[in-house]
C-alpha cells in the first residue's frame, strides 16, 4: 500500500501569535494558493468487509467552519462521471445514493484536518475511484486526493518466509567460509614471509660470523713469527 502526498505548495502550521513582522514573514512563506492532501493512492479490500479512507490534509490556515468545504465522490473509472456521496457545507451531509445507501459513514475529525471515511460491507461493485476535494479559505486552490480501491475475494497467501531464511543463512554460510578462507590464506602467506624474512637474516648472521673468523685468522697469520 502506498501513502502519497498530493500537494501543491510546501506549507506548515502556525504555532503561535505572529506579531507583524512575524506575519509577513509567514505570509511570504506560505502563500494563499497553498494546501496538501494526504491519500494511500491504492488499497486492495476484501469483498464484504469495512475499509476506512483516509484522507488527511494540511493548510496554512485554520479552519472556519463556516467557509471550509470538503466532497466526496466516486468514479468507476477516470474516465467516467463523478458521482457524489458526501459533502461538507457548515456541516457535514452524507448523500444516500444508490450505489453506497447508508454504508458510508465519516470518521474523520476536521480540528486535526481529518476527512477519513469508513465504506461498510463493500462490494465488488465498489471498486473505483474515490476523490476527496479540500478547499480552506483563504487557500484559493482546492486540494484534491485521488484513491485507487480494489475489490478482491480473497487475500493473497502470507509470505513463506522459510525460503528467505533458507537463502539468507546459505548466502551467510557461503560469506562466513569465503572470509575464513581468505583469513586462512593471508595467515599462511604472512607466515611464509615471516620464514623467508627469518631465513634471510639467519644466512645473513652467518655471513657476518663467516667473515668476521675470516677476519680473525688473516689477523692472527699476519702476526706469527716468521721461521728462521
Amino acid at each position: 500500500m502506498h501513502f502519497t502526498l498530493q500537494k501543491r505548495n510546501k506549507t506548515w502550521m502556525p504555532a503561535i501569535n505572529l506579531s507583524i513582522v512575524g506575519l509577513m514573514v509567514y505570509i511570504m512563506a506560505c502563500p494563499a494558493s497553498s494546501m496538501d492532501v494526504l491519500v494511500h493512492n491504492r488499497i486492495n479490500v476484501l469483498n464484504g468487509t469495512m475499509v476506512k479512507i483516509q484522507c488527511i490534509f494540511t493548510s496554512c490556515y485554520k479552519v472556519d467552519v463556516n467557509k471550509f468545504a470538503m466532497n466526496w465522490t466516486y468514479q468507476e473509472n477516470t474516465n467516467e462521471t463523478e458521482e457524489m456521496f458526501m459533502t461538507y457545507k457548515k456541516g457535514m451531509m452524507p448523500m444516500r445514493t444508490d450505489r453506497f445507501s447508508d454504508r458510508v459513514q465519516f470518521v474523520g475529525n476536521l480540528e486535526k484536518n481529518d476527512l477519513s471515511i469508513t465504506l461498510s460491507d463493500v462490494q465488488l461493485s465498489d471498486e473505483g475511484v474515490y476523490n476527496c476535494y479540500v478547499r480552506n479559505p483563504p487557500d484559493r486552490i482546492q486540494g484534491h486526493g485521488i484513491i485507487n480501491m480494489f475489490v478482491v475475494t480473497e487475500l493473497p497467501p502470507p509470505r513463506d518466509s522459510t525460503i528467505a531464511v533458507a537463502i539468507g543463512a546459505s548466502v551467510g554460510g557461503a560469506l562466513a567460509l569465503l572470509i575464513l578462507s581468505m583469513v586462512v590464506v593471508k595467515c599462511i602467506r604472512r607466515h611464509k614471509k615471516q620464514e623467508l624474512i627469518s631465513d634471510e637474516q639467519k644466512m645473513e648472521e652467518e655471513g657476518k660470523l663467516d667473515a668476521e673468523g675470516g677476519t680473525e685468522e688473516g689477523t692472527k697469520k699476519a702476526f706469527l713469527p716468521e721461521d728462521v
